[in-house]
């Protein structure tokens, strides 16, 4: 399974995250992520074989305990591309508060997950919620200038924990499913 470390969006940010993609309508080759399925990628495992679940689970759970990041409050807003405004591949919506704690909790993962063998990112963290990704060029100035020129506001959440999240691929698109929660504690 493809699987993933992640927190999650919740539900009631859905609608914020969805009048922003509304926006990039005229941008006939971005392709919207579903606002339900949002978060904030921590950790990327790719394929992980269903035995070796129980040894990332305890990674993951070493690793949480050594960034000692207790639950904190992540605010949601701007707008970004990866890797560039000249090629724009993925349209992003940025962190404002809660970086630190999330770089923090990304170090720890990615440390633990590449002692089992997994490869780290290639890239420095830059924590964001995946909001579009360009299939072509078509669209690209409507893109470039709404992440130019906007600086919506999408809300705020606490974040209590962090998840394990398999990702399968369908016709309608990706659909992530929890593999395992694991609580931050403390009051945030």
């Amino acid at each position: 399974m493809r699987l993933f470390v992640s927190v999650d969006v919740p539900d009631r940010l859905r609608g914020s995250l969805g009048a922003l993609q509304k926006e990039f309508r005229g941008a006939e080759d971005l392709r919207p992520t579903d606002p339900g399925q949002a978060h904030v990628t921590l950790s990327f495992l790719g394929d992980v074989d269903e035995e070796r679940l129980d040894d990332v689970e305890a990674a993951i759970g070493r690793a949480l305990e050594a960034a000692d990041v207790e639950a904190f409050p992540v605010e949601l807003g701007g707008v970004g591309v990866f890797p560039s405004l000249d090629y724009v591949s993925v349209v992003w919506v940025g962190v404002r508060d809660g970086s630190a704690a999330l770089a923090a909790l990304n170090a720890a993962l990615e440390g633990e997950l590449e002692a089992l063998g997994f490869e780290g990112d290639d890239h420095e963290f830059t924590p964001h919620v995946t909001v579009g990704r360009m299939d072509g060029p078509g669209g690209k100035e409507t893109v470039r200038e709404l992440v130019t020129e906007r600086e919506p506001d999408i809300g705020r959440f606490r974040a209590s924990e962090v998840r394990s999240k398999a990702s399968e691929h369908t016709d309608e698109g990706p659909e992530y499913r929890t593999v395992a929660s694991f609580p931050l504690v403390g009051d945030g």
